[in-house]
């Protein structure tokens, strides 16, 4: 029987090469060997304050991009979180046996409350929720970055507390960090990853950036002075980080791509690092704004929603059972 990956992205802004490259590139691969549950976290979005017309914007373009890239939703099951109820629920039920004081130790929740009069609840009991996510659905593997790792500990640490406290009912997964692309630096500071927060618009190349956008970004990606187009993580962040994308965009491997560079400057690198890009992501954009235009998205997400709620709701009945909630019917 395969085993089964759960995992879910924000709808808060268009993904980044980095996401793409750490997260849903990896999940077209992952569908052929596990069973796949892939969640449009909007729940998780509202923890923040958002602009109502613009998240609702956001959740169709995520589902789009997730078609566009090579998800196929006779392979995996694509939906959109508040159209399962269960995941509400279940965070409700999780948050009764989580601990105040391990829900703030979390780092993500240290740093989006740091200097702020007023945080919501919500932002607090955000990790409950992710574990609701996480344990609706039997789920073996969660493939993360290294910035969710410790919420995956504390998805385990509820896992097995209510498997022991109630009845053992709930699987507790794995993490599953990807081996390769799993940081795309930032272009302007490339010891830090890449993200579609910075505020600096050439830091990050979004998967719908126009062709014009996507070089002028490259070519003025921080590199050094020494115009030698090596690997060395540590004193060359920016080629490496620039070498990464090259690498798995194109692939070819680094060895090589810095063979064919011997002699050259950045500008020859950077223009056809430029191209690689470009032509890689032109059938993901073409496809993307197909889906957009079509009912075919909507259908998809409609029969997610049936597939996902049936599965969640089971859960739920157990986890509601196992607690002693509702009526005994005589």
């Amino acid at each position: 029987m395969k085993k089964t990956i759960f995992s879910g992205i924000q709808p808060s802004g268009t993904i980044t090469i980095g996401n793409y490259i750490g997260a849903l590139k990896q999940f077209v691969e992952l569908q052929n060997e596990y069973r796949c549950y892939f969640c449009i976290v909007d729940q998780h979005a509202i923890t923040v304050p958002q602009d109502r017309l613009l998240l609702r914007k956001n959740i169709r373009s995520l589902a789009a991009l997730y078609i566009a890239v090579g998800i196929d939703p006779n392979k995996a099951t694509l939906f959109v979180q508040s159209e399962v109820p269960a995941h509400a629920q279940a965070a409700w039920m999780l948050q009764c046996v989580a601990y105040i004081g391990e829900l703030e130790r979390m780092t993500q929740f240290k740093d989006k409350s740091a200097g702020k009069d007023a945080v919501t609840a919500g932002l607090l009991t955000y990790p409950p929720l992710m574990a609701g996510d996480i344990l609706l659905y039997n789920t073996d593997l969660v493939p993360v970055g290294e910035d969710q790792k410790q919420h995956l500990e504390l998805t385990r640490d509820l896992a097995e507390r209510f498997n022991k406290k109630y009845n053992d009912i709930f699987t507790v997964p794995e993490v599953r960090i990807p081996e390769v692309g799993a940081r795309i630096m930032s272009l302007q500071e490339p010891t830090k990853k890449m993200s579609k927060s910075d505020p600096n618009q050439k830091a990050f190349i979004s998967v719908l950036d126009e062709p014009k956008q996507i070089e002028k970004k490259i070519k003025s990606a921080v590199t050094d002075s020494d115009g030698i187009v090596k690997f060395d993580k540590e004193n060359k962040p920016g080629v490496s980080n620039l070498l990464t994308i090259y690498s798995i965009f194109s692939g070819i491997p680094i060895s090589e791509i810095e063979q064919k560079y011997e002699g050259k400057g950045y500008g020859d690198f950077k223009g056809d690092l430029a191209n690689v890009v470009i032509g890689a992501l032109k059938p993901i954009q073409d496809k993307y704004h197909e889906l957009l235009e079509s009912t075919e998205l909507d259908d998809i997400l409609d029969q997610g929603a049936e597939k996902a709620n049936f599965v969640a709701g089971k859960m739920v009945k157990k986890m509601e059972n196992a607690m002693g909630l509702g009526r005994k019917r005589k």
